[in-house]
């Protein structure tokens, strides 16, 4: 093929085809022209490249292509622009979703810690189990107080938040397996009531109850979301419905598992709370309103701001345009 020849022949239907890529509001008969030229130019690429392979030539033709292509399918959404319906819908849908799990979950926990408390502060030969007595009076009096205050407060806050913000990602992440969030959740209810048990057996309970509710209140209802979303991630495989087990674990992970941006910001308020708030020296009703208020916000997020995406049809997944056209299934 000369090559020369075919430039010469070609040259003004590829300048066309680059007029063309430039209109900013392209007439009907324009994206047809656009079309046709497109088609032209793939072709002369491809007799380009099957006769004398990379050459200036077919450099110039192939980048016509790819902006024809691109002008013609268009480029994809900024993901900036996302933001504000990932949050006002996706999220608060996803989260709205989980609240019927989260409460049983929710009160499963106190059952287990109030259980677990009970049991073993009124058993001496239990507490003794758990150490030396005067590790444990040493424990309730001090250590569980200095706790809060023996780092600096954003340092402290810091590493509470990674460390729960882990925490809830694993249940979500690895909420396929069914047992990983039931065993998260239930090393946590054995650490709290064990911990409150040694504080009521060294009448320190009320000491207890007061550093814990502040942050407390939306730390363990975070968690509490994260186990709610890993089981339903889980179930979804289990009794997928009239989908198949693959297209039901997909949209069950697409939906839900954005909550896990949801739950580290809000561990993020909680860690703020912690390391800010419970270790200071005000009255309690301000520090357990501050942790009430954090909480609140939470709720009326996941609950009214949640229910009012859900009725607008919102599930928490991806737009079709998004996640690609969906197979249809009967029943």
């Amino acid at each position: 093929m000369d090559l020369d020849a075919l430039t010469a022949a070609r040259s003004a239907e590829w300048e066309r085809l680059a007029q063309l890529e430039r209109l900013r509001r392209p007439s009907g008969e324009d994206v047809d022209e656009l079309v046709e030229r497109y088609q032209s130019a793939s072709a002369d690429l491809a007799d380009l490249k099957t006769s004398a392979g990379r050459t200036p030539q077919a450099d110039v033709v192939s980048t016509l292509i790819a902006g024809a292509r691109l002008r013609l399918t268009g480029s994809g959404e900024n993901p900036l622009r996302a933001l504000p319906r990932f949050f006002a819908l996706q999220l608060p849908a996803a989260l709205y979703r989980l609240r019927w799990t989260t409460l049983v979950i929710a009160a499963a926990f106190v059952a287990i810690v109030a259980v677990i408390a009970v049991w073993i502060s009124r058993d001496p030969a239990l507490v003794a189990a758990l150490g030396e007595e005067a590790d444990l009076a040493y424990y309730a009096e001090r250590e569980f107080v200095d706790y809060y205050t023996e780092n600096p407060a954003a340092a402290f806050a810091g590493t509470v938040w990674t460390n729960n913000a882990w925490i809830a990602a694993q249940c979500v992440m690895f909420g396929i397996t069914g047992f990983w969030p039931v065993m998260v959740l239930m090393q946590n209810a054995v650490g709290v009531g064990t911990a409150a048990a040694v504080m009521f057996a060294f009448d320190a309970g009320d000491v207890f109850v007061l550093y814990i509710l502040p942050h407390g209140l939306l730390e363990l209802t975070s968690i509490f979301v994260a186990g709610a979303a890993g089981l339903h991630i889980f179930w979804s495989w289990i009794a997928p419905g009239p989908r198949s087990r693959g297209q039901a674990l997909a949209a069950a992970g697409r939906s839900l598992g954005t909550v896990t941006i949801g739950l580290v910001l809000a561990l993020l308020l909680s860690g703020l709370v912690e390391g800010f708030v419970t270790g200071q020296t005000w009255p309690w009703p301000v520090k357990i309103g501050i942790g009430a208020a954090a909480l609140g916000v939470f709720l009326f997020y996941m609950l009214w701001v949640g229910g009012r995406a859900t009725r607008a049809g919102e599930t928490g997944d991806l737009t079709e345009a998004e996640r690609g056209t969906p197979t249809l299934v009967a029943g």
